[in-house]
């Protein structure tokens, strides 16, 4: 079955998935960038956005949705893990299935879809940081997007930390091509993978302080010399606020 088929309902028509609540507002940002360590240099100040993360879909998913949730709940069980242990909830959002599972179980889960026959999850095409300041006690979280090249399809995990304890277990014993990227993400977003065989920035020098793709990393910057002015760095310019 092709990716085009996500969130198709059993009679063929794209059902979207009902959500058991409205969805979780975590933050109200105001201004262009959401900087809130300084004035706002944007002259956008008066924008005001609600973030708002999708809530728990109910059943049905639509599709092989339901497939795929099933077969996982049932290996799961299997090994004596209750799926609601391993699984805190599962989205339907924009023709994608996303499961969010607890960090502690992250590695036996991802293990299980890419080893069930009925799932062969088999690609791992990399892991992103994500930053939510708003989304108190698990402010930082690691979305993977697993591709089954038996099946034809396209899920997302999703693992969150808190900025206090920002550690999520490595999936390179599982999924090999995770190296680079847990780097990455480690390197950006400061979240660290344990048992990672060379946890190491790799864009940024060994000795930089903080993680620049967080939300609340200040804008610093340097000035701009241009012949007869210069252009103050973003931290140092005209506030509107």
């Amino acid at each position: 079955m092709s990716d085009h088929t996500h969130g198709e309902g059993q009679n063929g028509n794209s059902v979207p998935a009902p959500r058991d609540t409205g969805g979780e507002v975590i933050r109200v940002r105001k201004g262009m960038f959401g900087a809130n360590n300084g004035g706002d240099t944007s002259g956008y100040g008066g924008l005001i956005r609600t973030i708002t993360l999708p809530g728990a879909s109910s059943r049905p998913y639509g599709g092989w949705f339901d497939e795929v949730a099933d077969e996982l709940e049932g290996a799961l069980e299997e090994q004596d893990l209750l799926p609601e242990n391993a699984i805190e909830r599962t989205v339907v959002d924009r023709d994608e299935l996303t499961f969010h599972i607890a960090r502690e179980h992250l590695v036996q889960v991802a293990r299980t879809l890419r080893d069930d026959p009925a799932l062969r999850f088999e690609l791992c095409t990399g892991v992103s940081g994500v930053h939510f300041l708003g989304d108190k006690r698990r402010e930082l979280h690691a979305v993977y997007h697993l591709r089954s090249l038996t099946h034809g399809r396209i899920i997302r995990l999703e693992v969150s930390a808190p900025d206090s304890d920002p550690h999520i277990p490595s999936l390179v014993e599982v999924y090999p091509t995770n190296d680079w990227h847990e780097r990455e993400a480690y390197d950006f977003f400061g979240l660290i993978f344990d048992g990672h065989p060379a946890l190491t920035r790799i864009m940024m020098p060994d000795d930089w302080q903080g993680f620049p793709q967080r939300k609340d990393y200040p804008l610093g910057g340097i000035a701009v010399e241009y012949k007869g002015a210069q252009i103050p760095a973003p931290d140092q310019r005209r506030s509107y606020s």
